[in-house]
């Protein structure tokens, strides 16, 4: 059962983010067969929110921690804190999984 992950930015570290960001490109493409969605946060304004979400195909809490702490914007230390949750699939991609088939 896919997990969520919630990630939130140190204050003031938008340089970290920045200096990190290809790196952190570079993983989630490794790890492409894994993610359902992720993507930043933003502001309603469009701006930088600090920090992101993250949607993963795994089994295990274990391995959404494993997943979250190999990537490049934790191991720099970016994140003050991160939330893990796991999610069941009501809709994705625009198909419901709400009804047994």
């Amino acid at each position: 059962m896919p997990y969520i992950i919630e990630t939130f930015d140190k204050p003031d570290s938008r340089a970290l983010r920045q200096a990190t960001r290809e790196e952190h490109i570079d993983y989630l493409e490794s790890q492409v067969d894994r993610l359902l969605a992720c993507g930043a946060k933003l502001k309603d304004d469009g701006s930088d929110a600090g920090g992101g979400f993250y949607i993963v195909d795994v089994e295990t809490r274990a391995e959404a921690e494993a997943f979250i702490n190999a990537d490049p914007f934790t191991k720099a230390g970016l994140f003050e804190r991160m939330a893990i949750t796991r999610w069941r699939k009501g809709y994705l991609d625009r198909k419901s999984y709400l009804r047994p088939r």
